[in-house]
């Protein structure tokens, strides 16, 4: 097989996995599961931006501060976005049932975060191929949680689960894109400053939007299990950050 085709292959697998992943849920998913999703999701978005995207961002330049200069920026772009679909949906008609702008950031961030690893692992093969199966392997080891945690925020925030099935699966999609767009640039690019700015994202929607949903409940029991599914998704994510540094 050619780069290409092992690139083509990756991408089109690694949007199955997800949408394998958010057809379960699809099937499966219930009132209660939808807020386990969220807390699982809350937790792999802060573990990815904290022990994925900054320490990566970290590795590519010599700056010590820039990095979290593009963090914050990420961040507060997230900030007067939210800003911006609550004033624009409250000028067709403010209704605190409907679609949450929270569901609209997740998939931008999303597809952000996939075509930066498609990015990533599309150089991965470029370079070696061998190289390129084993990045691959490490990406697919957190996308079917991340996915399952995403279609459950969708859920949560209004979206039928139709349409966040459908959303979902094309968020996932990027990651082909990004693979495809390595190839066409071969070693010509540099999209570290991308990194800490998807992190800035990831850290405002679990931050803000998130965990404020799970962090309250009438019931004991379930603020445990909340809280011990966002430690258990941001645990995954350091578990495979110290697995894939060996």
């Amino acid at each position: 097989m050619s780069t290409l085709a092992w690139i083509v292959a990756g991408g089109i697998a690694m949007t199955a996995l997800a949408a394998i992943g958010v057809i379960f849920a699809f099937r499966s998913l219930t009132p209660r599961g939808t807020l386990v999703l969220v807390a699982l999701s809350a937790g792999s978005l802060l573990g990815g931006a904290l022990f994925h995207m900054m320490p990566a961002a970290m590795e590519r330049t010599e700056s010590k501060l820039a990095p979290f200069v593009w963090l914050a920026l990420g961040f507060s772009v997230f900030f007067v976005l939210e800003q911006f679909l609550h004033w624009h949906h409250c000028h067709r008609g403010c209704d605190e049932h409907a679609l949450r702008p929270v569901g609209a950031m997740i998939l931008i961030a999303d597809g952000l975060h996939n075509l930066l690893g498609g990015l990533a692992i599309g150089g991965a093969f470029v370079a070696d191929v061998r190289l390129g199966i084993m990045a691959w392997l490490a990406a697919a080891a957190h996308e079917v949680p991340q996915e399952l945690g995403d279609f459950g925020v969708l859920v949560h925030a209004g979206w039928s689960r139709g349409r966040a099935l459908a959303f979902n699966i094309l968020s996932a999609s990027t990651f082909l894109v990004g693979g495809v767009i390595a190839w066409i640039l071969s070693h010509g690019i540099d999209t570290w400053i991308l990194l800490p700015f998807a992190a800035g994202n990831f850290l405002y929607i679990a931050a803000a939007d998130l965990i404020p949903e799970i962090k309250h409940h009438p019931e004991p029991r379930r603020s445990v299990l909340h809280f011990a599914t966002f430690v258990a998704g941001v645990g995954l994510l350091l578990v495979l950050r110290l697995v894939l540094e060996h």
